[in-house]
C-alpha cells in the first residue's frame, strides 16, 4: 500500500523548539523523555498498550524528503542551516517501550526515549498519536470482551471510524484488545488477522421476500451462514424463515458447520430468549445467535444478567471511537539531561495538580507478581540499574501516601521487567510479533489481574510504586524547587 512520508506528522513547535536548540543549545546533548498517561480510559481498573509496531515503522522511515524540506522553506520561519541539517535527518537514539498487548497502569513510561534533544523532541507527537490511540482502542476492546464472558465480540466499526486510519488501525487494535475478527477487510489483508461478515438488510430487501434472499445466501455461503432475521418482523417472519431455510439444508444433506441468526434491533434479550425456543424445538440447538446494534461492555453487560440468548456480539461504532472516551490522555515528558560527565540529571515537572508532578531520572518497571497465584501486586518504578532479590522481602509504600506500605515476604512474589529495548544507537533491536500472536500474550496478561481490578464501578486499584532511592530523588527535587 502507498505509503505517505509521517515525518512531518508533528505539531509546529517541535519544529520551531528544534531549530532553538540547533542555535542556542548543544544539539548532540543527550535526554530522556517518557510516554506515559495518567488515568485508565473509562475509570477502568487497567489499560492495555498497543501501537508499538507502527511506531517502530514510523521511527525506521523518519527523514526529511526534498518536498519536505522546501515546504517548510516556504513557511518562512526556517534558517537554511537549520534546513539543511533537516535535510540529513536520521534518528540515532535508543528506544525502550512496553511489548504489544501488556495490561499497564497510569505514571509508568510505556514508551522511553533516549536520544540527543532534538530527535527526542520532533517524535514527541507521532509516538502519542500513535500509542495514544491504539491503546485507547485495544483498552476498550479488552472491556468488551470482560463483558460478553467468552463470548466472541466481532469488530464492525469501519464505516463509523473517524477517517480510514482509525478504522485499519483502531481494527487493529481491537484485535489486540480480544476481539476474534474484524468486518474491515484492508485490516485483515494488512495484518493477517480474521475478517467476518454477513449481509445487510439491503441483501434481504434486493429480493421479492425473506425466505427467497436467505436461500439464495445459504446456497453461496452454506457453512457460514448467519442470516439477519429482523428486516421485517424478527419472531413472525424473520426467525421462522431462517429455520425454513435451515431444515431446507439439512433435509439435502449439506453440512450445518457455522450457522444461525443475527439480530440487528428491538429488545434483544427478549427477541433471543424467544428466538433461542424456536430454533431448539425445531432442531438447531447449535445455531448462533448473535447480536449488533450500538453495543458497548454495559449492554452486553446488562444483557447477559438479563439471560439473553446470545453468544456471538458484532460491536462498532462504541468500540472503534471508544465513544464515552475518546482520548487516551498520554503524554510526553522530560525525564534527565546527561551532563558531561555521562551521568543522567533527574528532572521534575512540578503542578499545582499533584497528577501532574513527574517522576525524574532514568527509569525501568518491574511487576510485582502473586507467586501463588501469579496475580499482579503491584508495579515498581526503579531508577535504571537497582535491583531486588525475591529471595528477600520487598518493601511497597504509596508514593502519594507514603506511610501506607506492604511488605512481600521473601518467595512469595516474582518480578518482570516490562520495558524492552526497541532501537538501540537508532537501529532496531525489536522484532514485532503477529497480530494474532499478540492478542495471544494480551489474553494471558488479562489473566493476570484480579476479578476486582476487571469490574466497570470502582475497580481495585493497581498501585504503581516508587523504589525508595527514586522517591527520595523525587522528594528531594520537590524540596529544591520549593526552595527557589
Amino acid at each position: 500500500m502507498d505509503r505517505q512520508n509521517l515525518t512531518l506528522l508533528t505539531d509546529l513547535y517541535e519544529l520551531t523548539m528544534m531549530q532553538g536548540y540547533f542555535k542556542h543549545k548543544d544539539r548532540n546533548e543527550t535526554v530522556i523523555f517518557d510516554a506515559f498517561y495518567r488515568n485508565n480510559p473509562c475509570d477502568g481498573g487497567y489499560s492495555v498498550t498497543a501501537g508499538l509496531e507502527q511506531l517502530i515503522k514510523y521511527i525506521k522511515e523518519l527523514h526529511f524528503s526534498k518536498e519536505d524540506i522546501e515546504y517548510l522553506k516556504g513557511l518562512g520561519i526556517f534558517e537554511s542551516d537549520f534546513l539543511d541539517y533537516l535535510a540529513n535527518f536520521k534518528f540515532s537514539g535508543d528506544i525502550y517501550a512496553i511489548p504489544e498487548g501488556t495490561v499497564v497502569f497510569p505514571r509508568e513510561p510505556l514508551v522511553k526515549v533516549i536520544a540527543p534533544i532534538m530527535e527526542a523532541q520532533l517524535i514527541e507527537t507521532a509516538i502519542l498519536n500513535i500509542i495514544n490511540h491504539q491503546s485507547l482502542i485495544a483498552t476498550k476492546a479488552a472491556r468488551v470482551c470482560y463483558a460478553a464472558k467468552g463470548d466472541g465480540i466481532m469488530e464492525f466499526g469501519l464505516r463509523r471510524a473517524q477517517g480510514p486510519d482509525a478504522g485499519i488501525y483502531g481494527a487493529r487494535a481491537a484485535m489486540i484488545g480480544g476481539c476474534i475478527g474484524t468486518s474491515n477487510v484492508l485490516c485483515g489483508q494488512l495484518f493477517d488477522v480474521p475478517v467476518k461478515g454477513t449481509h445487510a438488510h439491503s441483501w434481504i430487501m434486493s429480493f421479492p421476500d425473506e425466505y427467497t434472499a436467505f436461500k439464495t445466501y445459504a446456497e453461496m455461503y452454506p457453512s457460514a451462514c448467519i442470516l439477519l432475521v429482523d428486516t421485517y418482523d424478527t419472531l413472525k417472519s424473520g426467525v421462522p424463515n431462517a429455520i425454513k431455510v435451515f431444515t431446507e439444508m439439512r433435509e439435502a444433506g449439506i453440512p450445518l458447520t457455522f450457522y444461525g441468526i443475527r439480530l440487528d434491533s428491538g429488545d434483544l434479550a427478549y427477541l433471543s430468549k424467544k428466538a433461542r425456543k424456536m430454533l431448539d424445538e425445531a432442531g438447531f440447538t447449535d445455531a448462533v445467535i448473535s447480536a449488533s446494534n450500538d453495543l458497548d461492555e454495559y449492554l452486553i453487560e446488562t444483557l447477559k444478567a438479563q439471560g439473553a440468548a446470545i453468544t456471538s456480539w458484532g460491536v462498532g461504532t462504541n468500540l472503534i471511537t471508544a465513544k464515552d472516551n475518546p482520548a487516551f490522555g498520554g503524554v510526553y515528558k522530560l525525564a534527565a539531561i546527561m551532563d558531561e560527565n555521562g551521568n543522567f540529571i533527574p528532572k521534575i515537572k512540578l503542578s499545582e495538580n499533584s497528577e501532574k508532578v513527574t517522576n525524574p531520572g532514568n527509569k525501568t518497571i518491574y511487576r510485582v507478581y502473586d507467586k501463588e497465584t501469579g496475580k499482579i501486586k503491584a508495579d515498581l518504578i526503579c531508577l535504571v540499574g537497582e535491583s531486588f532479590d525475591e529471595s528477600e522481602p520487598l518493601l511497597l509504600f504509596d508514593p502519594i501516601e507514603p506511610w501506607k506500605k506492604t511488605k512481600l515476604p521473601a518467595g512469595s512474589y516474582a518480578l518482570r521487567e516490562l520495558l524492552v529495548p526497541i532501537f538501540q544507537k537508532g537501529k532496531c533491536v525489536y522484532e514485532s510479533p503477529k497480530v494474532m500472536d499478540i492478542r495471544k500474550y494480551c489474553i494471558k496478561e488479562k489473566d493476570t489481574l484480579w476479578d476486582e481490578t476487571k469490574r466497570f464501578v470502582n475497580p481495585h486499584k493497581v498501585y504503581v510504586d516508587l523504589s525508595k532511592k527514586l522517591y527520595d530523588i523525587k522528594i528531594d527535587l520537590l524540596d529544591q524547587m520549593s526552595e527557589k
